[in-house]
């Protein structure tokens, strides 16, 4: 190499994990403007910025591709829980909730809409606009952004417990295609939340057939995750396969105890599909969900934990079953007063849960609530909780795999092009952590809390975070790749 070439930053001997899978490598990553521009022996180059990365490893930034970060990204555009714990990119709008393009019919945001925010926080009737705010407020990470059916359905709709007319069909399916001509990079549903659940196949074939002419994606949050797992995974293979989009199940999981054991028929029939359509799936490293508090889900044979309540805010960070012993009521009366609240559901048995974890089509997706104000662990910890206890302690799969889940998968799946490796061309996103240092410390007590051992995080070339203190926003929107 030419000691005559000069670069912004240089990264010297880092193990460099490149996002494919492969083996570590010791080496130098030079950086220009916002690309990475040289890998290899860098000895005797110049660049303004040397960054000694000797012992740790360097990996591509990760990608958050399941969060309800949409208006916080606007908010809050430091997005600390994502930079603290290594991610440049965020997907957004999923499980059918996004905060465009929506024009409210009413004074209150829908269920579960609410968790994006309060009814101020919805300002944006076109995806364009949305884009548009977005790069105003210069993000601390990257974000991608899909449609929500259900944010589809409130723009037309004042009730939700029936399927939408053919004209309503028809005015969501032309809002779909232009917020995908404006660059979004596809639509999401929530078909287990009651104000999606009357959509019939008919009309989610029509919305995701137009995904499918656009060469966009397709991600669902299942109709049923419980005891209706089954039917509910082949009614998103036959909507996606009969609209010709690729699937991406959201935080595949068996929940419910009833339906614990059942991870590896759940995943046979994933591989099954996935041999004549293309189908992955998202998962956090935990053992319990988070949601609204949802009556479908109350039980007695799980810990339900309430978040937070609008009716009851005193009522907040306390155990549901505590809750209706102190007002001596059923868990069910009990949870009917609280709502509109908030709670995390322990559904999950472990077992389950790694073996979905470490499947080859899984992805990494945080599902983490940043609205909430006792959030799930998640939020702050998921993606070193993979690495540090999945991987480096448990050894549920090797470092590289573990990388491949949260970076070049995730980026080959959502159509962030350049993004998700390290190679000359691809964007400087990046994450450099300290392996025996590197510790998820967020936990369901303490929730908000960052990550120990994330050294540095680099956007767009630009460093972002770096010896626990942040630095520059250089994120943006990334629009969908052209069809």
């Amino acid at each position: 190499m030419s000691s005559s070439r000069h670069f912004d930053v240089l990264i010297r001997g880092a193990w460099v994990l490149d996002g494919t899978g492969a083996p570590a490598l010791e080496t130098d990553v030079a950086i220009s403007g916002e690309r990475i521009a040289a890998l290899g022996d860098l000895e005797g180059v110049s660049a303004g910025q040397v960054i000694d990365a000797h012992g740790r490893y360097l990996a591509p930034g990760f990608i958050d591709v399941h969060t309800h970060d949409d208006t916080n990204v606007i908010r809050t555009p430091e997005m600390l829980p994502k930079l603290t714990q290594g991610v440049t990119t965020v997907v957004v709008g999923n499980c059918g909730i996004s905060a465009s393009p929506v024009r409210l019919r009413s004074e209150t945001v829908p269920d579960p809409m609410n968790l994006l925010g309060r009814r101020e926080d919805f300002v944006y009737p076109s995806f364009a606009d949305y884009a548009n705010a977005v790069n105003a407020a210069m993000p601390s990470v990257n974000v991608a952004a899909l449609v929500g059916h259900t944010a589809l359905r409130a723009n037309l709709m004042d009730e939700f417990d029936r399927p939408a007319t053919r004209d309503e069909i028809e005015a969501m399916r032309s809002a779909l295609a232009q917020s995908l001509d404006e660059g979004a990079i596809g639509m999401s549903s929530g078909l287990a939340y009651k104000n999606a659940r009357h959509a019939p196949l008919e009309e989610m074939h029509a919305l995701v057939d137009e995904v499918g002419r656009h060469g966009a994606l397709y991600t669902t949050h299942l109709r049923d995750e419980f005891a209706g797992l089954p039917e509910a995974m082949e009614e998103a293979f036959d909507t996606a396969r009969h609209g010709n989009a690729e699937l991406v199940i959201s935080h595949l999981k068996c929940a419910g105890v009833g339906n614990w054991g059942n991870a590896p028929l759940a995943l046979e029939r994933l591989d099954n599909a996935a041999l004549t359509q293309t189908c992955h799936f998202d998962c956090y490293p935990y053992t319990a969900g988070s949601s609204t508090l949802d009556l479908g889900q109350v039980t007695d044979e799980i810990d339900i934990f309430i978040t937070w309540s609008e009716p009851h805010p005193d009522m907040a960070r306390q155990p549901l079953d505590e809750i209706a012993r102190a007002w001596e009521v059923s868990l069910m009366e009990a949870a009917t007063r609280l709502q509109p609240a908030g709670a995390v559901y322990h559904n999950m048995s472990e077992a389950d849960m790694t073996r979905i974890l470490a499947h080859p089509l899984a992805m990494v997706g945080s599902d983490g609530l940043p609205n909430d104000p006792h959030p799930h662990p998640r939020l702050w910890g998921a993606f070193p909780r993979v690495i540090a206890h999945y991987c480096r302690d448990e050894q549920l799969f090797e470092l590289p795999e573990a990388v491949r889940k949260m970076t070049g998968l995730s980026a080959r799946n959502f159509g962030l092009t350049d993004r998700g490796e390290i190679r000359e061309g691809a964007f400087a996103d990046l994450t450099l952590f300290d392996l025996a240092m590197l510790e998820d410390v967020a936990t369901f007590s303490d929730p908000i809390a960052p990550a120990r051992g994330i050294e540095l995080v680099m956007v767009n070339g630009r460093i972002a975070y770096q010896g626990g203190v942040p630095g520059e926003r250089a994120g943006r929107l990334l629009q969908r790749r052209a069809s």
